[in-house]
């Protein structure tokens, strides 16, 4: 499954609500680290269809989003499980990182 845009629109569905972990990228097109970042987050995307949902958020695009969860480097990757952020990373990370933040 390909990661889902997230907007304000949907975020409440498709991340709060959500039955199963939800990883979201908040990222935009200028950050050279982001787009490092990009395909390894389309792999976790793949490796963990069905298990975690992957989310991106476009910071540029969804001021308010990334305000509400207080984003201020990015990349910034959150976890959340129960409609609640449970981990948070900041900056580029190996695929490795990525899944013991799953685990």
């Amino acid at each position: 499954m390909a990661e889902i845009k997230l907007t304000s629109a949907n975020f409440e569905q498709e991340v709060l609500n959500s039955d199963i972990p939800v990883l979201v990228d908040f990222w935009a097109t200028w950050c050279g680290p982001c787009m490092m970042l990009a395909p390894v987050i389309e792999e976790i995307a793949n490796d963990y269809n069905g298990k975690v949902k992957v989310g991106k958020v476009n910071v540029d695009e969804e001021q308010g989003l990334a305000m509400k969860f207080g984003i201020a480097s990015i990349p910034t990757l959150m976890l959340f499980e129960g409609g609640k952020a449970v981990k948070t990373e900041v900056g580029y990370m190996p695929k490795s990182q990525i899944e013991e933040m799953l685990a």
